[in-house]
Parts: structure tokens; C-alpha cells; sequence
């Protein structure tokens, strides 16, 4: 069975940093892509980027230019680091991947099969 774990939240001031990452365990998981979402308290989940196997990847557009998701080179890992924290990014981030062969629809959440609990991450002003 595949496990998504999701570590790396925290509390930190407006402008700082911090870096998430998102591992697999248990069997091995070929995903195609990986995404990062967020719920703030109150909100919606919503999409903040994604990774493919192939290296593209995508940023929602309130967080283009402040984030950056990764992948760690021959291994399931992937990151994603925060700088210039706002306190609007305050939310819970959860990773999640998709075992399918390919789907373009990287920002809908209906495109991931398995989800990592999330992280909490809080920005103070």
C-alpha cells in the first residue's frame, strides 16, 4: 500500500521561509504528478502547485514567484519551498500524487489518487 507523508509546517514570521516535503512509503509509487494544496481555516482546498515526472511544473497565481516545488532527483520526494511568507499563506498544505499514466488537469483535486495528512503552516504578521 502507498503512503503520501507530508512534513516540514510550522510557524514562522511574514517574510520568512519553509520548505515542505511530501515522501512515499510503503510500495513503491510511480506517480505521474504531484500536487500541493492548502485549506485555510474557513475556505476551500485549493490547488498551489504541481510537478511532473517529466519536471514541468505549475503555480497558482498568488504564490507564482514565492514558491517553488521540487523533485529530488531520482527518488519520490518532492518540496516545496516557501519564501516571503505572507499571512495569507497561513493553512493546513497537503500533498497528494496520481498513479495514472498522465493527466493534464494537475489543479483539480479529483486528478490525485492518494493524499498525505496535512501540514500546518501559520504565518504571523
Amino acid at each position: 500500500q502507498v503512503q503520501l507523508v507530508g512534513s516540514g509546517g510550522g510557524l514562522v514570521q511574514a517574510g520568512g521561509s519553509l520548505r515542505l516535503s511530501c515522501a512515499t512509503s510503503g510500495r513503491t509509487l510511480s506517480w505521474s504528478v504531484v500536487g500541493w494544496f492548502r485549506e485555510a481555516p474557513g475556505k476551500e482546498r485549493t490547488f498551489v502547485a504541481a510537478v511532473y515526472r517529466t519536471g514541468m511544473t505549475y503555480y497558482a497565481d498568488d504564490i507564482k514567484g514565492r514558491f517553488t516545488i521540487s523533485r529530488e532527483n531520482g527518488k519520490s520526494t518532492v518540496y516545496l519551498q516557501m519564501n516571503s511568507l505572507k499571512p495569507e499563506d497561513t493553512a493546513v498544505y497537503s500533498c497528494a500524487a496520481s498513479g495514472r499514466l498522465y493527466s493534464r488537469d494537475y489543479y483539480s483535486e479529483t486528478t490525485y489518487d492518494y493524499w498525505a495528512q496535512g501540514t500546518q503552516v501559520t504565518v504571523s504578521s
